[in-house]
């Protein structure tokens, strides 16, 4: 008998949806069919992949209604805001990295030795597996799919448990584009399942986003084989407000980046520190704006804040606020002004804390909840040292009208992005990386496509007929 799991919908804790397991005999014909298909998939043009790239895109554009009525429904954003994961960060992330492949995946070619015709060409890897998380499920994964089959590769995907209905949408993408059979798939597969499918030799490469603790057991399953992992795990992000800094536009902007999805990103603001000149009147404004959110079912037009994924993330989070109250923190929203807050459910309150520090697990260790603790600081100085002062690395912020300061500050930042006057976005154009705890790897840009090929060397040494 097949196993079966259930989609528990955060808006009403009922089952949305119920998919089963793949058998082993599933996983087995998805691995061969992988296999033979990529080798044919290989020998098509980059135009001619292109092609129904762009058309699986306009699936999705074609379709949006329905796809973001379900994806509230499986992980509970506001219905306001999720059409725009798939017209503006999804469609725009897809188009960059097809408009990108024919100039990042041309041969490489060195300065010419007579003699010789020498270039390095970028080859396929073969079948990647991609395991995407719940929380932007289209743009997390949208990375890798994409550039992957662009380079040639076929596909695997592995949706979190909690949105697998995304998986089953690419799948209907790449059907409606004309993708040849076998080139994208997906498995709804266990953690064990996993495991089996990395240490198959027909795996060529594994792309991650997910826990640090996921990370780590996707690192143990390719350990076991030559393989190559992209993980894109935690982040605890850090935001540094300037004296020069537009006092406005910063709240305005750091509000949204620590509550939007209701701070479950794993690029949003977790933390923030502000010039002692500056600390009273952005917190008395951060704390104003915080109050005009609309918590409630995701579904109605006047929310603005849906409930977290599950019950137990919002319980995770308020029990680090209760540590940071028991340790001197003091807390600037009285979760009763949100009437749809309710203790042991996924609707949690806003949360803004002041008189924190790092002792606090509110300020080291990631929320991935709409809660943000918030430092007053001397300087520069000693806002570099708590910006670096973590085990995360993913992205950091600042906010100043001084661009040579922000640059000299991001230079001594441990951060894959750093940003001036932004934050929780993600430039198609520009590496998508982590250090320390945040991961390793590299997607999109032209670099992203670098973990997706291998370089092969053509060393031709040319010799003349003589007659």
């Amino acid at each position: 008998m097949k196993k079966t799991f259930q989609v528990i919908s955060p808006v009403d804790g009922a089952v949305y949806a119920e998919r089963q397991l793949a058998t082993d005999t599933e996983i087995e014909k998805a691995l061969a069919l992988a296999e033979r298909a990529q080798k044919s998939w290989k020998e098509c043009t980059i135009a001619e992949r292109a092609a129904i790239c762009r058309k699986a895109v306009e699936y999705f554009l074609e379709n949006i209604d329905p796809i973001s009525t379900e994806l509230s429904w499986q992980m509970g954003r506001p219905l306001r805001y999720t059409p725009f994961e798939i017209s503006r960060g999804f469609q725009e992330r897809a188009h960059y990295m097809i408009d990108s492949a024919e100039g990042a995946l041309q041969d490489v070619i060195p300065k010419e030795q007579t003699g010789f015709q020498r270039f390095i060409r970028r080859e396929p890897l073969g079948a990647v597996l991609v395991l995407a998380p719940w929380n932007y499920p289209y743009l997390t994964s949208v990375n890798v799919v994409i550039p992957a089959i662009m380079a040639g590769n076929a596909v695997i995907l592995k949706h979190a448990q909690q949105t697998p209905l995304c998986a089953e949408r690419y799948a209907a993408a790449f059907e409606y584009a004309g993708l040849p059979e076998g080139v994208f798939q997906y498995l709804h597969l266990s953690h064990e399942q996993v495991a089996g499918v990395i240490g198959d030799s027909r795996i060529a490469h594994v792309a991650f986003t997910g826990s640090v603790e996921g990370g780590r057991a996707i690192q143990s399953a390719v350990s076991r084989r030559f393989l190559a992992a992209g993980l894109e795990l935690g982040g605890k992000d850090p935001a540094y407000v300037r004296p020069d800094a537009g006092l406005d536009y910063s709240i305005e902007n750091l509000v949204d980046g620590a509550f939007f999805n209701s701070g479950q990103s794993c690029c949003g603001i977790e933390r923030i520190y502000v010039h002692e000149k500056l600390f009273e009147p952005f917190v008395e404004g951060f704390v104003e704006l915080t109050k005009k959110y609309v918590l409630g079912n995701p579904l109605r037009s006047e929310t603005t804040l849906g409930p977290m994924v599950r019950a137990a993330a919002a319980s995770f989070a308020q029990e680090q606020i209760r540590e940071a109250l028991q340790k001197g923190a003091t807390a600037l929203i009285d979760p009763q002004s949100f009437p749809a807050h309710r203790e042991g459910t996924p609707y949690m309150a806003p949360q803004v804390l002041i008189g924190v520090d790092h002792s606090m697990q509110v300020m080291a260790e990631e929320s991935f909840a709409p809660v943000v603790g918030i430092m007053p600081v001397k300087d520069d100085a000693e806002a570099i040292r708590l910006m670096n002062d973590s085990r995360y690395g993913l992205t950091a912020s600042v906010w100043s009208a001084d661009i040579d300061a922000a640059i000299r500050i991001g230079e001594q930042i441990e951060t894959g992005t750093w940003y001036l006057n932004r934050c929780d976005y993600l430039d198609p154009a520009l590496a998508w990386t982590g250090v320390k705890d945040s991961g390793r790897g590299c997607t999109l840009s032209a670099l992203g496509y670098e973990s997706l090929t291998r370089p092969k060397s053509f060393h031709l040494k040319i010799i003349s007929q003589n007659p």
